[in-house]
């Protein structure tokens, strides 16, 4: 009796079954994500039961008794006022938002040249975009269009004095306006610069790794306010007789070497975690320094601390509030200005306002932070 031959060999691949329906669905997402164990279960029953507390107030606060509209202080009295409200109404002002809305966005700038910030922020979008999407092509034309041209056309497009647009002083800028632009600068030229500065620390040349030393430590070892106020007064006083900047470019580069400091120490972080088998890897393929950091070492270090940089990101974007401080007025700044304005003197504007200026921020710096953790996913191919 001849045996059977018991080898099998596929010869083509399994088709994919879905998952089993106890795997699927708001019920599984509830069940893995908030209900996994006890103390999962105990936490989110916590959490829900704030969120029950506190929601409901702001909602009537915000939304059901805010007041939308008006031309001045009266439509936002209170009772702390001694007004007489209707039901005793108590709720946000968002008619002081609505009103002051064109200087939170643009400060002083000019009512008449406005369509000038907002054509640069109708580029900056259409540049950001397709570099953000990893499957839209031709990355190298969107960098050097978004990192190279964009900020000349921008600058021209907002100081003006050039194809017959009116020269408008940057003591003008405001509001969310200077909060990007310190932004957007503050991110460019920081990171290349912490990369350098980073490389150099570890250089093997002791002049080249003392400086960078010195100046890392020096800037990480005092608050960017005395750093802003060093750019703003004291930097004038060493200049020659004659010699001056402008206030708001003596902000961008106090704002960016500070940046530029902490990147530094993000950047090696990423290098030292390296291994050094890549290091020799790389020697041994005959490259020279620049050619081995470039295409092996930074892409694998960068894609290591992405959360670092980000972060980094962010904290600048929430520091450059404290401008405030040398008479130039962000977001923030421009909101707490408005405070005074004797029209709109009432409890509930302040507030209003600020609350305002928290959710401008809060989109922001969200939106990196999201932004951040699709990039770490979609890079950690390490583990897949």
């Amino acid at each position: 009796m001849q045996e059977h031959d018991l080898t099998f060999v596929r010869a083509e691949m399994v088709i994919a079954q879905a998952p089993p329906r106890g795997e699927r669905g708001l019920g599984s997402w509830l069940r893995r994500n908030l209900f996994a164990s006890v103390g999962d279960t105990v936490l989110t029953i916590i959490g829900l039961l704030i969120v029950a507390y506190l929601l409901p107030p702001f909602i009537e606060w915000a939304l059901v008794n805010a007041q939308w509209t008006g031309p001045d202080r009266s439509v936002c009295a209170t009772v702390a006022q001694g007004g007489v409200q209707p039901d005793g109404w108590s709720g946000a002002c968002w008619a002081f938002v609505q009103a002051k809305f064109g200087q939170f966005m643009f400060g002083r700038y000019p009512i008449d040249q406005r369509w000038r910030p907002i054509l640069v922020a109708i580029l900056f979008v259409a540049l950001i975009v397709p570099m953000a999407m990893p499957r839209v092509p031709r990355k190298g034309l969107n960098a050097i269009l978004l990192f190279l041209i964009f900020p000349v056309v921008a600058f021209f497009l907002l100081v003006g004095g050039v194809f017959g647009l009116p020269h408008v002083e940057t003591p003008r800028w405001g509001g969310l306006l200077v909060t990007l632009a310190l932004s957007y600068v503050g991110i460019v030229v920081s990171l290349p610069l912490g990369i350098i500065f980073a490389l150099g620390r570890r250089s093997k040349m002791p002049v080249i790794k003392t400086a960078c030393v010195v100046f890392i430590e020096t800037v990480r070892g005092v608050p960017l306010v005395t750093v802003l106020f060093m750019a703003s007064v004291m930097l004038p006083l060493f200049l020659p007789e004659g010699v001056t900047f402008d206030k708001f470019l003596r902000a961008l580069i106090g704002v960016s070497l500070f940046a530029a400091a902490y990147m530094a120490e993000v950047v090696r972080g990423g290098l030292q975690a390296i291994p050094k088998g890549q290091y020799e890897g790389a020697d041994s393929l005959g490259l020279g320094y620049w050619q081995k950091m470039i295409l092996i070492i930074l892409p694998q270090a960068l894609k290591l601390v992405i959360p670092g940089i980000v972060n980094t990101f962010i904290g600048m974007f929430k520091d450059t509030s404290l401008v405030y401080i040398i008479s130039m007025f962000d977001l923030l700044g421009v909101v707490r200005q408005n405070f005074s304005d004797a029209t709109w003197a009432s409890p509930q504007t302040p507030i209003s306002g600020l609350v305002f200026a928290a959710l401008i921020f809060w989109i922001f710096c969200f939106g990196m932070s999201r932004y951040s953790m699709f990039m770490e996913r979609r890079l950690d191919t390490g583990r897949r």
